[in-house]
């Protein structure tokens, strides 16, 4: 006799409740990066619209940032940490493959005995683990789920390399996702592209440390042109996709997040989706850089926090990046 399985018992639906953010205390403008390269203020900020990022110092650790990050967004959700039935934690520089940073942040934040375990999907992570948190929720598996975004990826900038040694910044950002009796995380539209991995990776696996002691240590490198044609081409379709699969028009969208990559690329995505001036479009990477899977709920938190937007707001995400990979989805402001 086959035994019939009793199906979760979630909420109906699920929302983002809380966010939080930290940037390390360090800013590091332009002619600091010029130091190493052969390149102009002029030059970086019409190519990228960056003018500093935040780098972090010895003790500003992936668990550091996170557990500040994560504290914040806690408290913003009115929730108990203890409460916390899952921590979801997207990084690709957290450099232990094992055990999961997301289980020392679960201890550090006092979130108790929760499920815990990293996601390494480069820039698209955030909307991956956010996607996971949603169905948990649902599901059942957990009631209220931590979502974390965080880089060091100053730790993998090559500072001699033109064409990324000012692109990249760090820090953390954290979402708190929890039970709604109406939809306010829309469906995800989500995927990746493999034939198109080399666009973005590290320059070395680390296995290359086994038997050669001289090799430099690795660093992120990129095919810019490569990218930033995929990026304002192909992504902004399935930014349309995604504003379809939620029954989201242009016109009814207050705000749009995109991955803080490039601003030449917001400024395209924002042009090519036909976006109407009276959305907020969050632009972050000024100031903060490229920071891989924390630069959406970095760049949501700051919107909020400055009052650009508001609770309630509808807004549109997107994550693109290494993979390549990307993800897409409406939310509802928390």
């Amino acid at each position: 006799m086959t035994a019939k399985i009793r199906p979760g018992r979630g909420a109906s639906h699920a929302r983002i409740l809380g966010v939080g953010g930290y940037r390390p205390t360090r800013v590091v403008p332009n002619e600091e990066i010029l130091k190493r390269i052969d390149s102009s203020d002029e030059w970086i900020r019409s190519r990228s619209g960056i003018a500093t990022r935040h780098w972090a110092g010895p003790e500003e650790t992936v668990a550091a940032m996170s557990v500040e990050a994560a504290g914040k967004a806690i408290a913003a959700a009115g929730i108990a940490p203890e409460q916390i039935g899952a921590v979801l934690v997207s990084t690709v520089s957290h450099f232990k493959q094992t055990p999961a940073i997301a289980t020392e942040i679960a201890y550090k934040v006092g979130a108790g005995k929760p499920a815990a375990f990293d996601i390494s999907a480069g820039c698209a992570g955030f909307g991956y683990g956010l996607t996971l948190a949603k169905g948990m929720v649902t599901d059942g598996s957990a009631e209220y789920v931590l979502v974390i975004g965080v880089e060091r990826l100053s730790d993998l900038t090559d500072l001699d390399d033109r064409s990324t040694a000012f692109l990249f910044g760090d820090g953390a950002g954290a979402v708190v996702v929890g039970p709604s009796e109406e939809p306010h995380i829309g469906p995800t539209v989500w995927g990746s592209e493999g034939d198109k991995a080399e666009h973005i990776k590290q320059t070395l696996a680390w296995d290359v440390y086994r038997e050669e002691t001289e090799v430099r240590f690795p660093a992120i490198t990129q095919e810019g042109q490569a990218v930033f044609r995929w990026a304002v081409f192909e992504m902004a379709k399935v930014a349309q996709q995604a504003l379809d699969a939620a029954g989201v028009a242009p016109e009814d969208l207050d705000v749009f997040v995109p991955h803080q990559a490039n601003m030449r690329i917001i400024d395209s995505m924002v042009k090519t989706l036909k976006l109407p001036e009276s959305v907020v479009v969050a632009r972050d990477v000024e100031t903060t850089g490229n920071t891989s899977a924390a630069s959406i709920p970095l760049a949501m938190e700051r919107l909020l926090a400055t009052g650009a937007a508001k609770s309630g707001d509808t807004a549109l995400i997107i994550g693109f990046g290494a993979g390549l990979a990307y993800a897409a989805t409406v939310v509802t402001l928390p």
